[in-house]
């Protein structure tokens, strides 16, 4: 019988509050606090995010020590999100970190949380398959877009990114063009499978063989959007569906062609997904056709692994623990951090 680890994660890069209790790569908790605040504003306020931190951190601890049912004693070490993000945000889930721990007496850890994404798959539970290095991760999420060579946990490579918008900007930024409410997303994605994903092809931009871009994409719907209203002011609402299966299916099909690229480059048929937009049934869809088709092997997060949370942070906490890879307490948030510092 292996000696419990446990290990508490905290999560604050940018508007979810999260914490979670891991014990050797297994997660008892993982509490997450949402916050309402910015859907009015169509987006995430930075300032308003930091307060909102402020006031759910320690609710969300307890709460996620309780749940795991064990005291704060009884914790090995702590991890928490350094960066990327945003940096107020940061800095709530940083200076908490490092007082349990100073107050603990317990090892700090400082995670990168594009890392922690793709670690996210090496959490234990009895239905998970976890990839064998060295596997290609596709992260993708509202700030980021990258092709990740992935040789072992901590040594990482990234083969190609986005050289404007992200990923997860491009589907919230159509979803405004057509007037849905933010985050739009999972709104886009909840429609297009009412719609027809070929009734209005969009141009895929041109960018190098694993790179992307999706700001010539947004405008190009933009245009295509107005275009239509001006000959029929309901077309929007005549055709919802339909739009949103289109564009859905342009931005999965740009994922896949890059994915396609990559395997071609490498030779390497593990493919991961990560980030909050992994949570996309289009592209969980498209990659499960891949493993028939292709000859990949794919692995695919659990949806409430997929966006920002503190079991993620939880396990590339532990797993830093394993190599004793523990911060000094003069460790700084980083509001950009890349996913192989």
């Amino acid at each position: 019988m292996e000696t419990p680890i446990y290990i508490l994660g905290i999560e604050s890069s940018c508007d979810d509050t999260s914490a979670s209790v891991i014990c050797n790569a297994q997660i008892l908790s993982n509490v997450v606090a949402n916050q309402e605040v910015h859907a009015k504003y169509g987006g995430v306020v930075p300032e308003l995010a930091s307060r909102a931190h402020q006031q759910n951190i320690v609710p969300v601890v307890q709460q996620a020590l309780a749940q795991a049912n064990i005291g704060k004693e009884q914790l090995a070490a702590i991890a928490f999100t350094k960066g990327p993000g945003l940096m107020g945000s940061l800095l709530v889930g940083t200076s908490f970190a490092k007082s349990l721990a100073l107050g603990l007496n317990i090892p700090l850890l400082d995670v990168n949380h594009m890392q922690a994404h793709i670690l996210a798959h090496f959490i234990k539970s009895d239905d998970n398959k976890m990839p064998p290095f060295p596997f290609i991760c596709l992260t993708i999420s509202g700030g980021h877009t990258q092709i990740v060579k992935v040789t072992n946990y901590f040594e990482m490579e990234v083969l190609g990114e986005t050289i404007d918008d992200a990923v997860g900007e491009a589907f919230d930024k159509s979803a405004k063009i057509i007037g849905l409410p933010y985050p739009g997303g999972p709104l886009i994605d909840k429609y297009a499978q009412l719609g027809n994903p070929k009734a209005y092809p969009f141009t895929k931009p041109k960018v190098g063989d694993l790179d992307f871009s999706f700001s010539g994409l947004k405008t190009g719907i933009l245009y295509f959007i107005q275009k239509q209203q001006r000959i029929n002011p309901n077309f929007i609402k005549e055709n919802l569906n339909d739009i949103c299966a289109s564009i859905q299916f342009t931005i999965v099909e740009i994922l896949m062609d890059k994915l396609k690229n990559a395997v071609k480059k490498t030779n390497i048929k593990h493919i991961a997904i990560a980030g909050g937009v992994s949570a996309n049934s289009e592209i969980r869809k498209r990659l499960q056709l891949a493993e028939k088709h292709l000859g990949w092997t794919t692995y695919i997060p659990k949806f409430e692994y997929t966006t920002d949370n503190a079991a993620m942070i939880a396990i590339s906490g532990y797993l830093k623990y394993l190599n004793k890879d523990y911060s000094d307490v003069s460790v700084t948030a980083k509001a950009r951090l890349k996913v192989t510092e």
